[in-house]
């Protein structure tokens, strides 16, 4: 796995899957048979696992029997099932604004805004260095995201104006042997690291707590909001956010006049 380059996240997922097929077999995998894959197979859906999940575990033992065995007989005896496509909950502007104010801190306000008015995945936010901010050409350098691609982004003036405040207020114990450009922009509270992802989503979670919303969320919502944005044909969703509402007149209403 390390030969082919796959994600940290992606081996530690592909070792636990063979380990619980291994304790349901109760001896080494590769002297499974073609009947006992169909049955392990059977068994995850019988147990109440999701689909996703039991797509997951079957990725990795797929992937044990085709690259590490090379067992093909086996590695053919494996199926995925389809997951049903669903809407992910859209957050409207007035929801966003409330989770914003009510940001337990400007850390945490500055990284739900980064993260909303740039349109970032959590991942993405955690991960920034002060040397991916350009201040004077308003873009943010995202390095080796989704994919392993790089990308660059708007930065608002509203979002830039943020991230002033919050480097001012920016905890520097761990910038000492550390170049200034090198710098995580969310130290976290190790040694060198960022905040991880899942700090993040608790941030989150605790806006949208004190904001009263009742809907189940995750931080992702706010790039399904701006991508409803962008649909709607919105420049910036600060903008959205900031715009004042007019109310539609009759004179809104009437079709122009055909030429």
């Amino acid at each position: 796995m390390a030969a082919r380059k796959l994600n940290p996240h992606t081996q530690r997922s592909h070792i636990q899957s063979c380990k619980r097929f291994a304790a349901w077999l109760k001896r080494s995998p590769d002297t499974a048979t073609p009947d006992e894959v169909r049955l392990f197979q059977l068994y995850l859906v019988e147990s109440g696992t999701s689909i996703c999940n039991r797509n997951r575990i079957m990725t990795g033992v797929r992937f044990l029997f085709r690259v590490t065995l090379r067992r093909h007989d086996l590695a053919a005896e494996v199926w995925h099932l389809k997951e049903p496509q669903k809407l992910p909950p859209v957050l409207s502007p007035d929801e966003v604004k409330r989770v914003l104010t009510m940001a337990t801190s400007l850390k945490a306000r500055a990284m739900l805004t980064l993260a909303y008015g740039c349109g970032l995945r959590a991942s993405e936010v955690v991960r920034l260095r002060a040397g991916d901010i350009d201040s004077e050409q308003k873009i943010i350098r995202i390095v080796q995201s989704k994919g392993q691609k790089d990308r660059h982004v708007m930065l608002p003036a509203e979002v830039l104006k943020l991230l002033r405040q919050w480097w001012k207020a920016r905890p520097t114990a761990y910038d000492a042997s550390v170049a200034p450009e090198q710098s995580w922009l969310f130290p976290g509270r190790s040694n060198h690291q960022p905040l991880t992802t899942r700090q993040f989503s608790r941030l989150f979670k605790e806006a949208a707590k004190a904001a009263g919303l009742r809907k189940t969320l995750s931080l992702h919502s706010l790039r399904h909001r701006v991508a409803t944005g962008m649909i709607a044909k919105i420049e910036s969703p600060l903008e959205d956010l900031s715009a004042p509402r007019r109310r539609r007149t009759r004179r809104d209403s009437k079709e122009p006049a055909a030429p």
